[in-house]
């Protein structure tokens, strides 16, 4: 925090934050009558707002929460990637395909199946999904390949 707030200050800056709605922020934060007008309420919210120190602190919080949600398949691939190295790098075979089994689900390369065969097997689906635990890591790399060139393929053919 880069200022000192009073303590209803702070709690007015996290609730506006938390809701976006400064009139109901000031509302739970300051001690508003039942009979308090609402026009009272947005003067006095806008006022707060106004106050140089306030509106530092809501932009603090407003960064800090776009920073905790700024969470995209390119984020997460990317820590997978991260963590399939270490793991390499830590002879972990085990985490390496638990990092390219997720980060394959992620990218829709494996998905989660029902069985909806019928009783006579006619309507069995069709090919099976990869073992990646008996693979090496040598070929687990050329796994990683091929589905991070099939992921780009399938991308940039689907604006056609």
């Amino acid at each position: 925090m880069t200022t000192e707030l009073t303590p209803k200050q702070e709690m007015f800056a996290q609730k506006y934050v938390e809701l976006g709605n400064a009139s109901e922020a000031y509302r739970q934060s300051y001690d508003v009558g039942e009979n308090t007008k609402n026009e009272a309420v947005w003067v006095n919210a806008s006022k707060e707002l106004s106050k140089t120190k306030v509106s530092l602190r809501v932009f603090e919080l407003q960064k800090a929460a776009q920073l905790r949600n700024d969470v995209t398949v390119d984020s997460i691939t990317a820590e997978l990637d991260e963590a399939r190295l270490l793991a390499k790098t830590e002879k972990q075979p085990s985490a390496m395909v638990s990092a390219s089994t997720v980060k394959a689900k992620m990218h829709g390369l494996i998905v989660d199946r029902k069985d909806h065969s019928s009783k006579d097997g006619s309507m069995s689906p069709k090919g099976s999904e990869p073992d990646l635990s008996s693979m090496t890591a040598e070929e687990l790399d050329e796994y990683e390949r091929l589905t991070e060139a099939a992921n780009e393929l399938i991308s940039s053919t689907k604006g056609d």
